[in-house]
């Protein structure tokens, strides 16, 4: 009688694998003391035996890749990335965090300064103050060039708390733009000469095309920034300009962005009476739903299987029987909260345009 071996046999169709090898490949599975089948399997030849190509096909990826936008606010998105790798979903993340550029104060220049609150630190602050200006529209200011109306944002901040007065509160909303440009002199070593300001603005920026209709100035104006007792007072003048986050976090885009695979429960055997409502009880995220049968008899189903934070409460003692956790390996949820530099789809798709201009430079160096 000859040997056959068990992957060649009759039952397995040519060119697919069986259902728990298939599992394996797809999904993280969730156990009650620790995830198991975390690590991908990259190798195109894996299940060669089997006819299976495990190879990556741009056309494949193609027809599977979507995204689909679950929640939309002008500083929040939330959306699913289906049909890719983990690597290019955290390549997305990296990007998102220090990639995409922002406008914020870089150098802040202090005429008079008497509050409790040091140069230092005071300067700390309002560079972490969120700007309302569009990054596209200005140029990186590199240092050998001299800041103008398409490099650098000048805010003016001038505050005084009288004497014998109540404290005073110093919100975002005391920084001015000034659309002329610097309107502090530098000294100049020969008196004869004329003084020049600290930026060289050909024109009001406030009479640019691109600007005129949307005017600067911080995103959230009730920001504070330090308080002011009686006779203490703040000028100064602040000048923002282009950068991106992996220079200075003041520069990412995001407050936090980050991303989970799609939770995927399944109930293995049906739970009912008094077991499912316990099982109901047990889930702290609500994952779970009773549902009647009839006959006063009550089954759990899975009903919210994305509320899943896979915290395993379900399977504890003997629930691993009835429930398996896993998770969809090529199926994200992705988050990106925006802090108000730009609208959230809009830095998700500027993200999306820094891969494409990493992708054709190697492309490019390659060839």
């Amino acid at each position: 009688m000859s040997e056959t071996a068990s992957l060649n046999m009759q039952d397995i169709p040519q060119g697919q694998l069986p259902e728990h090898i298939e599992l394996q490949r797809t999904r993280v599975f969730c156990k009650a003391d620790a995830p198991v089948h975390t690590e991908d399997v990259e190798y195109s030849g894996a299940y060669a035996a089997v006819g299976f190509d495990n190879s990556l096909q741009v056309d494949d990826f193609r027809r599977d890749f979507r995204v689909e936008i679950k929640n939309l606010s002008m500083d929040d998105i939330e959306f699913d990335m289906i049909g890719i790798d983990a690597s290019l979903a955290n390549a997305f993340r990296r990007i998102l965090i220090a990639e995409v550029p922002t406008m914020a104060i870089e150098k802040v220049l202090i005429v008079n300064n008497t509050s409790v609150m040091a140069d230092e630190i005071l300067s700390h602050r309002l560079g972490l103050l969120p700007i309302e200006a569009d990054p596209r529209l200005f140029d990186f200011l590199s240092e050998n060039d001299t800041p103008n109306e398409r490099n650098t944002i000048v805010f003016k901040m001038e505050v005084h708390c009288k004497k014998r007065g109540p404290r005073l509160t110093v919100k975002s909303d005391q920084l001015k733009w000034l659309p002329n440009g610097s309107e502090l002199l530098m000294e100049s070593p020969n008196p004869s000469t004329k003084p020049r300001s600290f930026t060289s603005f050909s024109c009001s920026q406030a009479s640019l095309p691109q600007i005129s209709g949307m005017p600067i100035g911080m995103k959230h104006r009730d920001i504070i920034i330090t308080q002011l007792g009686p006779g203490q007072s703040i000028e100064l003048e602040a000048h923002a300009v282009k950068g991106t986050g992996k220079v200075h976090a003041k520069w990412s885009p995001v407050g936090t962005t980050w991303y989970r695979m799609l939770p995927e429960v399944k109930l293995l055997k049906e739970v009912r009476g008094n077991d499912a409502e316990k099982l109901v009880k047990k889930c702290p995220r609500k994952v779970f739903d009773l549902e009647d049968v009839g006959h006063a008899m009550k089954k759990a189903v899975v009903s919210r299987p994305r509320d899943c934070t896979l915290c395993r409460e379900c399977i504890s003692g003997a629930g691993e029987e009835n429930i398996a956790l896993r998770r969809v390996r090529d199926h994200f949820i992705f988050t990106v909260e925006s802090t108000g530099a730009l609208p959230a789809e809009v830095l998700f798709t500027e993200a999306v345009k820094i891969l494409e201009e990493k992708c054709e430079r190697v492309i490019s160096e390659l060839s």
